[in-house]
């Protein structure tokens, strides 16, 4: 009989596995190897090893866009119009504040594998946080342009994730409180800068 435990620890082998050698470099022998379980339990379990990395992601970047929901939801309780600042800290605050090293590569690898697994993973939620951020910033930078506007929130997305991997694998001063206060004084100016003519 297959236990909770073995689900967790196929979930912390992928995640490892995916972030270190993407999803089709990763097999699902790999997997289960590295979590000491027999080869049928990614089926059991997930069904296929699309499904379980669908859940790793989840599992990595769901307390990163619930964090990012109740922060817009606050900020939308106090104005309709939120200033362009308060809407990057919303986005990025919870990436500072939550997920570690592993976390940070999987996204990494995410934004970069060719896989299409990689891009089909995310669901309603993932969708619906993105909207509703994007719709928040369309408002406070009405002459942007949207695809320029998608453009500056992958950028956005991108300069945090690649920041946040940097700072696990090399931990140093730059590191600390101030570093969050930079990525949001350097991401609003990026976000407001005046459309590409």
């Amino acid at each position: 009989m297959a236990t909770p435990e073995t689900r967790t620890q196929l979930l912390d082998a992928a995640e490892h596995l995916f972030a270190e050698h993407g999803y089709r470099g990763t097999s699902v022998r790999a997997i289960t190897d590295r979590a000491g379980a027999n080869l049928a339990a990614v089926g059991y379990h997930f069904g296929s090893k699309a499904d379980l990395l669908a859940e790793v992601c989840r599992r990595a970047v769901e307390p990163i866009t619930s964090a990012q929901a109740a922060g817009l939801d606050r900020l939308l309780e106090r104005t309709p119009d939120p200033a362009v600042a308060d809407l990057v800290e919303a986005f990025v605050g919870p990436m500072f504040d939550l997920g570690g090293a592993r976390a940070y590569r999987l996204i990494v690898t995410i934004l970069s594998d060719p896989a299409d697994e990689m891009r089909a993973w995310n669901g309603p939620a993932e969708d619906t946080i993105r909207d509703r951020f994007a719709a928040a910033f369309a408002r406070a930078l009405p002459g942007l342009p949207g695809d320029e506007l998608w453009f500056r929130l992958r950028g956005m997305l991108a300069v945090t994730t690649v920041d946040r991997v940097q700072l696990y694998q090399n931990p140093g001063p730059a590191g600390g409180p101030e570093s969050r206060r930079w990525a949001i004084t350097f991401l609003t100016a990026a976000l407001s800068a005046p459309r590409t003519p």
